[in-house]
């Protein structure tokens, strides 16, 4: 029974002739979100009072499909720009709000109508915007996953540039600091290239590296010994002198078929012309 009065003509009429005083009367019920508009407008490009005036029209209308999609256009908006999510809960609270201001306005098209027909005229309204914005949040935070995860394996890519410059032989400079999670995928990231690519040779430069714990020394033996296992020869340059000493305390020792070189440039000289 909500349906004929949700979309009655007379009421999408009612609301195209008084969107000047709808928008007067959101903005007072958004009291918060009011004075971010423009900043929200020119961030995200994201006009709040023309889609206040879309989403109630599907609302009115009933367009369960456009509805959907509107919410995942906007979820997918404010998760790239990552607008504040309190804005956006602000503000469809008082678009739902200022609506139901508006239909009590619309009294003369409703007389008649059964207290039945008001409860299935706010279920049925109440049900579409809660449908809105739970798709909104879905599509918000399953984008902002793939944005953070499409980031990491950037960073990560970025952590372990391994740059060909033979068809057998490949640098890996590494610079910053190498903690335990950096070394974990800097071993999987090289031993995979190290196969994909029939890596024979790989310099792996040190001389950026600021500080390199332990833990993390033991891991870039482990991935020389397995480049080995491989068939990789692996050519370590610029080692600093702390990590040299660190390494004589522990007694470590590269794996018999490495080779050191004082800097990257003596390494590309070698390499380069065999």
């Amino acid at each position: 029974m909500a349906q004929p009065l949700l979309n009655c003509l007379a009421l999408k009429e009612f609301f195209n002739k008084n969107q000047t005083e709808f928008e007067k009367r959101l903005l007072d019920e958004a009291v918060n979100v009011k004075d971010k508009i423009d900043e929200i407008l020119t961030v995200g490009n994201i006009d709040l009072v023309n889609n206040a005036h879309k989403l109630t029209v599907y609302i009115i209308e009933g367009k369960e499909e456009e509805l959907k999609l509107f919410a995942k256009q906007e979820g997918i908006a404010w998760a790239t720009h990552s607008i504040d999510l309190t804005f956006k809960l602000e503000w469809v609270q008082a678009i739902r709000r200022t609506l139901w201001i508006f239909i009590e306005r619309h009294s003369e098209e409703i007389k008649g109508r059964t207290v039945s027909d008001f409860f299935e005229l706010e279920k049925e309204i109440n049900t579409q915007v809660d449908s809105f914005l739970n798709a909104f949040f879905i599509n918000y935070s399953a984008y902002k996953d793939s944005l953070i995860l499409s980031h990491r394996q950037l960073v990560e890519n970025l952590s372990v540039p391994i740059i060909p410059i033979t068809s057998s032989v490949s640098i890996l400079p590494l610079i910053g600091t190498v903690d335990s999670f950096r070394s974990a995928v800097l071993e999987e990231k090289v031993l995979n290239e190290i196969s994909a690519s029939r890596i024979q040779t790989l310099i792996m430069d040190l001389s950026g590296i600021a500080e390199m714990e332990t833990e993390v020394i033991h891991q870039l033996m482990k991935i020389i010994d397995g480049g080995a296992m491989m068939g990789c020869r692996t050519v370590i340059t610029g080692l600093r002198a702390d990590v040299v000493r660190k390494m004589i305390d522990l007694d470590f020792a590269f794996h018999q078929k490495t080779k050191t070189l004082g800097t990257l440039q003596q390494a590309l000289k070698e390499y380069l012309i065999a």
